[in-house]
């Protein structure tokens, strides 16, 4: 908020600025001012010269802005990020005054981009990223070659017509760069694969069956494919890492489609963010991310997942690792000057820690009750491998975090694992400091590792009469191992 001089002094620096009118030249354009609200200003010119020449206006909206980034930074005014050029065309005033006349909640462009990236997220080829269109409800016109090829398409939505009754399409490429049939084309050239993918952190299905439905294990495969990504983010191979992310995007997508109506405005919000986060000028055309895209491909043809039991779970057990990959999104772009992508970033990450505040609260709790009910020779026993392995002598936060985690490797335990070696696989599969709640971080993560089911199961014998053995690793399709030791008999 400025007062009138205020805002008289950044009109006279922006059409300075512009090349419309520097100070000291009687021949400059004409211009003028005016504000009718407390927080702008509009500024009109005429764009011809006192003495009939043309202004020099070339890029002189990037100069504006440059001098406006200037005024903030000397008057102690919000800072701007400076733009890369890559972001995608936000509604114009006319899309913003018309969505508001007919009662929608937003311009159909954006509604449009959704469901362009939603088609595209995990599409096997363009044949099926045309069909989802359709079976969207969106109308597809298809720009054809005089030979018959296919160049591009633009996409419009039935209810959105112009005065004369047609209905309006957007292009691909106006809706985001990235839409475009080129670059869609090039995003499916690695294609993705139908089924399963075996988990990042390479345990054998042959010891213990992941247990929920077929939406939980795919959500379950995702979270070990994003945390695979996140560690990409950390090495120096920036074209891996670009890569990385789209592929991630495409999962946020996927998610958006079939979570649960409580956390879908949330993810919405995430997965425009981040899609922002995910578009900078390094390109990603020679990099695999097949493995994010598969796994984007197996949540969509998995089916809807639950709020609750095991499907909620899981679904914690995905927003927690998408947390932190968006946190890594923001340093990998703050590293490489991409300002307006760091901010979406950490503007993704917000979105996601509510959803995930959401959706992890009941089986968080529930995991933290089991916790507190154990033997207190148990608790201290894993509070000490807590602190070994993970504060390294630290005093342990009391909250319900670790309550959690200790009810994590009391089930464990009981399952054969040897806790200690748990939370060492855990802790190096990344960095914890960038986690809100390091104990909820490795819940998961140990969890997944040990394929625990992600919604507390019924209390079982105490983990103090069960010996301590070492992880269970057979070759795939070889029976676990049982010790006689092991064996009890029924009570």
């Amino acid at each position: 908020m400025l007062s009138d001089e205020e805002w008289a002094e950044v009109a006279r620096r922006v059409v300075a600025a512009a090349g419309i009118a520097v100070p000291g030249d009687p021949d400059g354009c004409r211009w003028i001012a005016v504000r009718h609200a407390d927080d702008h200003i509009h500024i009109m010119a005429t764009v011809v010269r006192g003495d009939l020449k043309q202004p020099r206006l070339y890029k002189d909206a990037d100069r504006a802005q440059a001098e406006c980034r200037e005024i903030e930074r000397q008057w102690g005014l919000r800072r701007v990020k400076k733009g890369d050029k890559t972001a995608a065309k936000r509604p114009t005033s006319a899309e913003m005054h018309k969505a508001e006349r007919l009662g929608r909640p937003e311009p159909v462009r954006l509604e449009l981009r959704d469901k362009v990236r939603q088609a595209v997220a995990g599409a096997k080829d363009e044949q099926e990223f045309f069909d989802r269109l359709a079976a969207a409800g969106l109308l597809v016109n298809k720009r054809l070659a005089p030979s018959g090829d296919l160049l591009g398409y633009s996409v419009a939505d039935p209810e959105d017509r112009n005065a004369a009754g047609d209905p309006v399409y957007y292009p691909g490429s106006k809706l985001a760069p990235d839409l475009s049939l080129p670059r869609i084309r090039k995003r499916m050239a690695g294609g993705t694969a139908d089924q399963p993918a075996q988990e990042a952190d390479g345990s054998a299905d042959g010891i213990r069956r992941v247990p929920g439905s077929r939406a939980a294990r795919a959500r379950r495969d995702a979270a070990a494919v994003v945390d695979r990504a996140t560690r990409v983010l950390d090495g120096d191979n920036d074209e891996e890492s670009a890569a990385q992310l789209v592929g991630a995007s495409e999962v946020l997508d996927v998610l958006v489609l079939k979570a649960p109506a409580d956390t879908r405005a949330q993810l919405r919000a995430a997965a425009r963010a981040f899609e922002r986060a995910a578009r900078s000028h390094v390109r990603a055309e020679r990099a695999d991310n097949t493995a994010v895209r598969s796994a984007a491909r197996q949540l969509l043809n998995s089916g809807y997942a639950q709020s609750r039991g095991e499907d909620g779970g899981v679904t914690a057990m995905l927003l927690s690792t998408l947390v932190l990959l968006a946190i890594a999104a923001s340093r990998w772009n703050a590293a490489r000057g991409h300002a307006q992508q760091a901010e979406a970033a950490q503007a993704a990450a917000a979105h996601l820690r509510q959803a995930y505040a959401t959706v992890a609260a009941r089986p968080m709790a529930a995991m933290a009750t089991r916790g507190r009910s154990l033997p207190p020779a148990v608790r201290e026993r894993h509070a000490a491998l807590v602190r070994e392995h993970v504060h390294r002598g630290d005093q342990l936060p009391a909250d319900e975090g670790f309550d959690a985690l200790a009810a994590t490797l009391a089930e464990a335990e009981a399952a054969g694992y040897d806790p200690a070696d748990l939370l060492q696989q855990a802790k190096e599969q990344r960095e914890l400091g960038s986690a809100d709640s390091v104990a909820a971080v490795m819940v998961w993560r140990v969890r997944r590792l040990a394929k625990l089911s992600a919604a507390p199961s019924a209390p079982s014998a105490p983990a103090a009469t069960r010996p301590t053995v070492g992880p269970v690793r057979p070759p795939s399709g070889q029976p676990a191992p049982v010790s006689e030791t092991a064996r009890r008999p029924r009570r």
